[in-house]
């Protein structure tokens, strides 16, 4: 009777190993979505928000919300011609 037990426990063990492995053979190696130059540059805005020195486009407003920061670092890294996803619609 232990036996069966054991040998049942081995084969389910041995299917979910092969099952990891089939995953990890088909699963797509990701590609950045962000270079580090993209990176770089949100750094350099955050810290500029942090430091208070941070403004916005046209208004010429304090930027005080990190996500309008990190809006801002992505689009000057856009500009420059880092690689960096195409803005939402």
């Amino acid at each position: 009777m232990a036996t069966k037990k054991a040998a049942k426990k081995a084969v389910k063990k041995t299917t979910k190993k092969a099952v990891k492995k089939a995953a990890k053979k088909t699963a797509k190696k990701s590609t950045r979505k962000y270079s580090p130059s993209a990176g770089k540059q949100v750094e350099t805005e955050m810290r500029e928000m942090k430091a208070g020195k941070l403004k916005s486009g046209r208004s010429g407003k304090k930027v005080t919300n990190p996500k309008q920061a990190i809006a801002i670092g992505l689009s000057e890294a856009r500009k420059k011609g880092a690689k960096v996803p195409a803005k939402k619609k």
